[in-house]
């Protein structure tokens, strides 16, 4: 299942980074950065790339590729099995608008999966529930993306 995924993720990595090809929107700015694989992979066997193409702005919290490999064995493959539940998981990373990482605010911030999110900031220090953005403000079109170091799972 992961070299599926991996596979997916190149593909996606290569078509983004062929010559001519800006990246503007969501998915081609995290493809571009290379950090996004498994998460790119999985917000398109959610059937969710395309959200992150063509609207917005959206403010993405999406996890490393390091940040799956600290998720307990078997839960992104029994992830990928139910895609309602995948779904639900990358929408909980994503909140409307566009939010650079100097105007976060601590509090709850809505997702659009629906559930909250807590966000605090303390001197230049961003966290998302219990994961930590370790790189903020990848600006693309539609929104931006922070990244974090855990998955944050919908309780």
């Amino acid at each position: 299942m992961r070299r599926i995924l991996l596979a997916i993720a190149s593909a996606s990595l290569l078509m983004c980074s062929m010559p001519g090809a800006a990246a503007t929107d969501l998915v081609e700015t995290a493809a571009a950065s290379g950090t996004f694989k498994t998460f790119l992979a999985v917000a398109e066997a959610a059937g969710f790339t395309q959200t992150l193409k063509n609207t917005g702005p959206y403010t993405v919290f999406a996890p490393s590729d390091a940040a799956f490999e600290k998720l307990p064995p078997g839960t992104l493959n029994a992830l990928l099995k139910d895609k309602p539940r995948l779904a639900q998981l990358v929408a909980y990373h994503v909140i409307p608008g566009k939010t650079p990482i100097a105007e976060v605010k601590p509090g709850e911030v809505k997702t659009i999966e629906g559930k909250p999110l807590t966000l605090t900031s303390d001197n230049g220090k961003v966290t998302v529930n219990d994961a930590n953005v370790t790189q903020s403000d990848l600006t693309a079109d539609n929104g931006i993306i922070h990244e974090i170091d855990t998955v944050v799972l919908p309780k």
